[in-house]
């Protein structure tokens, strides 16, 4: 299995399993957005992999998106899932099928109204570092 693929199902299943997250999204957690998806919910996004391996150990570092979405009359609720998300994941000790999680850290969020003036976006981004086992 690849360490991306390992990485992803661990960040799905910490989050699903996450009260504080899961309270607010009540199971909107998706890799594939449904069209019929009620808002609020979380799409793990983009992902990046890269290799960092040493002179005598492979390894991968990691980019991963994750985006909220949300529509209650402002970003106070985007805001809110965020930082559910980011106490879940920041510095969390995941397990990986194959793969041994080094660290995995948030790097930075962004908020944004889209163009309805009506739907708020937030993206968090996080980095991770894995070593095969």
């Amino acid at each position: 299995m690849s360490a991306a693929w390992a990485l992803q199902q661990a960040v799905f299943a910490a989050l699903a399993n996450t009260a504080a997250v899961q309270s607010q999204v009540a199971g909107r957690l998706f890799d594939a957005v449904p069209e019929t998806a009620a808002l609020p919910y979380i799409v793990l996004g983009e992902a990046a992999e890269h290799d960092n391996a040493t002179a005598s150990e492979a390894g991968s570092s990691h980019t991963l998106l994750v985006h909220i979405w949300s529509r209650s009359g402002g970003s106070r609720e985007s805001k809110q899932i965020a930082a559910a998300v980011r106490s879940c994941l920041d510095h969390a000790g995941l397990s990986l099928n194959g793969h041994a999680l080094i660290d995995l850290r948030f790097v930075s969020a962004d908020y944004a109204r889209q163009s309805d003036g009506k739907t708020f976006r937030a993206v968090l981004r996080f980095t991770a570092s894995t070593e095969p086992i």
